[in-house]
């Protein structure tokens, strides 16, 4: 096997295990769903911030990351931050609220938020099953409005709020660990205040609730760990082949909602769900086609 079959290989094995790993964390959020959600955000923010400090020393990257640091890079920064604490956020409100099918939806319609976001920003062209594919899911959207009177706000936040993110992180020449660092050390300012002062009587190692303390730590390497194995397959495989993967994790967040959390899936969401994934069979019908070429210009 040759290092380019072994390296693909592996960065495969690592995107599939951080996609699966993002699949499974409502599983995590449903054991503390009795805390409030922003309780849990801090929660997350804290112990994330812990686990990156230990990364980044152990890595030795602090000079690194003094380096690259700027007024232009801490701005923004400052405003990807702010984007991943919305998406937390609602993620959280989502699953510990009952509505992980919206959470669904919302990771569902996020491929296709980037890709028109790459057409404004990136002057990305469409083509023709790109193009069918944005309106699909603006139909979808539209459906929603009509049918339940109001627009699907989760899915759209959580769609919105990571691609943006996406955007953002791609404009600045930080990877994933020295950026996390510095998202949720300008985060901590909100964490703290909020766990000290309005937080609910919860987690810190208190008497009688061991339990719900470990748990709430271990958001941290809830979040840190998919991260670690995403940056290693990133590093490994295209970015187009990762994208195939990226549809494991509302796939098994719909499953989970609909088969072990029982939340009702009536004939409209069906509507609505089919909409959304004939977009993402035409986007993957697009990206084999693409990695056809590819194969046979080398």
């Amino acid at each position: 096997m040759s290092n380019m079959d072994s390296t693909a290989k592996s960065g495969m094995l690592y995107g599939i295990t951080a996609f699966l790993l993002w699949s499974i964390a409502p599983l995590y959020f449903k054991t503390i769903d009795h805390i409030p959600a922003l309780d849990i955000l801090s929660h997350r923010i804290l112990w994330s911030f812990v686990v990156v400090v230990i990364l980044m020393t152990a890595m030795r990257k602090w000079r690194a990351l003094k380096q690259a640091l700027s007024t232009k890079v801490l701005l923004a920064v400052a405003l990807s931050s702010v984007l991943i604490a919305v998406n937390w956020g609602t993620y959280i409100y989502a699953v510990n609220s009952e509505q992980l099918l919206s959470a669904s939806l919302g990771y569902y319609i996020n491929p296709l938020v980037s890709i028109v976001l790459g057409m404004v920003f990136f002057k990305d062209r469409l083509d023709r099953p790109k193009q069918w594919a944005a309106w699909l899911c603006l139909l979808a959207v539209v459906f929603e409005v009509i049918q339940f009177g109001r627009l699907p706000w989760i899915a759209l936040t959580l769609a919105l709020s990571f691609g943006l993110y996406g955007l953002v992180r791609k404009k600045i020449a930080l990877d994933s660990f020295m950026g996390m660092t510095l998202e949720t050390a300008i985060l901590m300012p909100y964490a703290l205040p909020q766990l000290y002062w309005f937080g609910a009587d919860v987690g810190f190692m208190q008497s009688g609730q061991w339990a719900s303390s470990l748990l709430l730590m271990a958001a941290g390497p809830v979040t840190m760990v998919p991260l670690m194995c995403f940056a290693a397959a990133a590093n490994r495989i295209s970015l187009v082949t990762l994208g195939f993967f990226q549809y494991i994790g509302p796939s098994a967040m719909f499953l989970l909602a609909v088969f072990l959390y029982d939340e009702p899936f009536s004939s409209e969401k069906l509507v609505t769900f089919g909409l959304i994934w004939a977009a993402l069979a035409m986007l993957i019908v697009s990206s084999i086609k693409q990695l056809r070429k590819q194969k046979q210009a080398l």
